[in-house]
């Protein structure tokens, strides 16, 4: 295999494989460099093609490998290794400086994830790969599969060959699973495992995708939606082989599942709580935190900028709760707005969709006066699948490029009458929708200037950080006039403050679940359920959680830093422009490029 892409990229940048390794091409022409980073792409999609159905290609909707094997992540590794070699076969200085910024992205990238796979980790942008946890409750196969083969996400099930395409990759997850279930007791021989209370929220996951009528499963969804143009015999033929899949595999396979987490599983999940408890952690986290800052900052750095943070805000919360002459101290007036019935009006899950509707026809008369630059991609709202929705945070599922499939806000909606506007509705529409996530993710997938490979790069730093970042322009967008919306716009920002200080504690120092859901609790408004189930979410992807404040810290920053500098020649808009042209980076090279900008 490694002299097969061998082949592959010398063809692509017209060497000569008898040339020595050591020999540096110098280009000419950018077209070589250009070509490698398709080669590089293609090869990609072949390697991680569930990522590629994400990304709106569709040439292996049909495969669905068992990534975190031993022998894949091998595979993975000679893949990166080996493109890793090729690039350094550039001259980078006879690049032009947009493909010296290509080239730099690419070669960092390749660095982290043959760094990370030596602790078992490498990321796509479905889930991450984990050699000793095949999933979690948070990111999992077995979810994204249900998301998939609904019928309403990534995989499209347009033609009769889309149909059968699904065929073969869900007929595929009885193996899938059969794996999971290998490197999980890996995992146990190993002692790296999950926390028990991870588990227990993974297994009804498992047994919620088992029902006793077929035709009520989500997987059943495709047959009750054929396009009009299938013929009869096309549709017998269909339902027949989806029932039998649904039927025969999936459902045994989830099952199988479920039974494993709870028999065997569940039984030797860890009490502790973070990843310095298992076998490598501390150098683990070390390595996530610089995977999803983008920065050299150290755990300790971090953490004490979480403290900060929390101070800052709570002290800016506090003349909110004295401005609208609550009597009470912070937390009476957190639990106010937890539980006043004033605050959940709603009584059916469309109420809450039109709500945040209207947050969008609020903010588009001022959108235009900070965004030079919007996306062509459509965008909608819609509340979260059922079968997901208790263990899913409000979310932005990318579209494609070409249109076939729109941007998507995802809300999840377990009883609408619950639903509490002082959530920061607002706030959480600016980030995950617009102009946070959507803008964001859609002008960089349809920038055909950019290589394919930058296009569906993701840094939590940079796209986290950016929407963020874009919960603070509520008031320059028209929203936050009233307190209570911006009350909970400042407990998002908390929120992500408080995550600096919980994510190191835990996997870093000795703060365990229950101490970070109580100091949580203690310094935003929200729920017991909220806080465990947030509180969770960084216990199963640790480090992820750091990127969200790291990264809108530097945009502000960065913003104030070109303010002063340019005077009255500074323009938001053109600032916003710039920092969205590029494309997804770490924050070091976006520094780098917005400090040329800003001197030109």
């Amino acid at each position: 295999m490694r002299n097969l892409f061998y082949l592959l990229i010398c063809a692509s940048l017209f060497l000569s494989c008898n040339e020595s390794p050591k020999t540096t091409v110098v280009l000419e022409s950018n077209k070589d460099l250009a070509n490698f980073f398709e080669n590089y792409y293609q090869r990609r999609m072949e390697l991680y093609p569930v990522e590629s159905t994400i990304n709106g290609e569709t040439d292996y909707n049909d495969r669905l490998p068992a990534e975190f094997t031993d022998s894949y992540r091998e595979k993975i590794s000679d893949f990166f290794r080996l493109y890793l070699n090729a690039v350094n076969r550039f001259n980078r200085d006879s690049l032009n400086e947009v493909d010296q910024t290509s080239y730099d992205i690419f070669k960092r990238e390749m660095e982290m994830t043959i760094e990370g796979l030596q602790y078992g980790y490498a990321f796509t942008s479905a889930y991450d790969i984990n050699g000793h946890v095949p999933f979690q409750q948070f990111w999992a196969l077995p979810l994204t599969l249900g998301q998939m083969g609904s019928g309403t996400g990534s995989q499209p099930f347009k033609t009769v060959e889309d149909y059968d395409n699904w065929l073969k990759r869900a007929g595929a997850f009885a193996a899938w699973s059969d794996s999971a279930i290998v490197y999980f007791r890996k995992g146990i021989a190993e002692n790296y495992v999950l926390p028990r209370k991870l588990v227990i929220k993974m297994i009804p996951q498992m047994q919620d995708m088992v029902v006793s009528d077929v035709t009520k499963s989500l997987f059943y969804g495709p047959v009750t939606s054929f396009p009009r143009e299938f013929n009869d015999q096309d549709r017998k033929r269909l339902t027949g082989e989806y029932t039998a899949l649904i039927k025969n595999v999936l459902f045994p396979s989830y099952q199988k599942l479920a039974t494993f987490l709870k028999n065997e599983y569940l039984p030797k999940g860890r009490s502790t709580t973070g990843l310095k408890d298992v076998p490598g952690g501390d150098a683990t986290y070390k390595y996530l935190v610089k995977y999803w800052t983008t920065t050299s900052k150290t755990p300790d750095e971090i953490y004490n900028t979480g403290l900060a943070e929390v101070k800052r805000i709570r002290q800016v919360m506090d003349s909110i709760r004295v401005a609208t002459g609550f009597k009470g101290d912070l937390p009476a007036f957190f639990e106010f707005m937890k539980t006043d019935k004033r605050f959940m009006p709603y009584k059916t899950p469309a109420d809450v969709l039109a709500a945040f509707n209207s947050i969008l026809s609020r903010i588009q008369p001022n959108l235009k006066n900070m965004f030079g630059r919007t996306p062509k991609m459509k965008f909608e709202i819609r509340q979260t699948e059922a079968f997901r929705a208790a263990s899913a945070s409000a979310e932005y599922i990318q579209g494609t490029a070409d249109g076939s499939r729109p941007g998507i806000f995802y809300v999840p909606i377990l009883d609408a009458t619950r639903f509490n506007t002082t959530s920061g509705m607002e706030s959480l529409f600016l980030h995950e929708a617009i102009p946070g996530h959507h803008y964001q993710i859609a002008l960089t997938i349809e920038d055909t200037s950019l290589p394919k490979f930058r296009r569906y790069l993701w840094y939590g730093a940079y796209g986290e950080g950016w929407a963020l970042y874009c919960e603070s322009l509520g008031k320059e967008l028209g929203l936050y006039t009233d307190p209570y919306q911006y009350m909970g716009a400042l407990g998002d920002e908390i929120h992500r403050a408080i995550r600096l200080v919980v994510d190191v504690g835990m996997h870093s120092k000795n703060m365990t679940r229950e101490e970070a859901i109580k100091y949580m609790m203690e310094n935003e408004a929200i729920s017991e359920e909220g806080a465990t189930a947030d509180i969770e979410r960084y216990m199963a992807i640790p480090g992820q959680a750091l990127s969200y404040k790291i990264g809108a810290l530097k945009i502000r920053e960065l913003r104030e830093k070109y303010r002063k500098q340019m005077g009255d020649k500074f323009s938001l808009s053109a600032f916003h422009d710039e920092f969205l042209h590029f494309g997804c980076m770490p924050l070091e090279l976006v520094e780098q490029r917005m400090d040329k900008w800003a001197n030109k």
